[in-house]
């Protein structure tokens, strides 16, 4: 999706699709910033690891407490399969916060 920063970027922003409600994609932004490590644990943040949403091959974390709605035609590119150990951490992690 695009950077809500600042869409003059040109980039998109990685996300990982979490579920659907109606017409939307419910998704985590990903980023590459590390907010989950030894110094600072930044409860709202879980890391996913690496992939191919991230072309240096970057380690990446998922922002819990922003669920993004996009609608399936806005999404602007292929996406990458998280494994599903990953993704059941962070389900898990997100669904601790109900």
């Amino acid at each position: 999706m695009p950077f809500q920063e600042d869409y003059t970027q040109g980039k998109d922003r990685p996300v990982l699709i979490v579920d659907r409600a109606g017409d939307y994609l419910l998704c985590l932004m990903l980023t590459s910033k590390d907010y989950d490590n030894a110094s600072y644990n930044d409860p709202n943040f879980v890391d996913v690891g690496t992939g191919t949403w991230d072309r240096q091959g970057r380690p990446s974390e998922a922002r819990l407490n922003r669920v993004i709605p996009v609608l399936a035609a806005d999404i602007r590119r292929e996406g990458a399969v998280l494994d599903r150990n990953r993704f059941d951490d962070v389900a898990r992690e997100l669904g601790n916060r109900r």
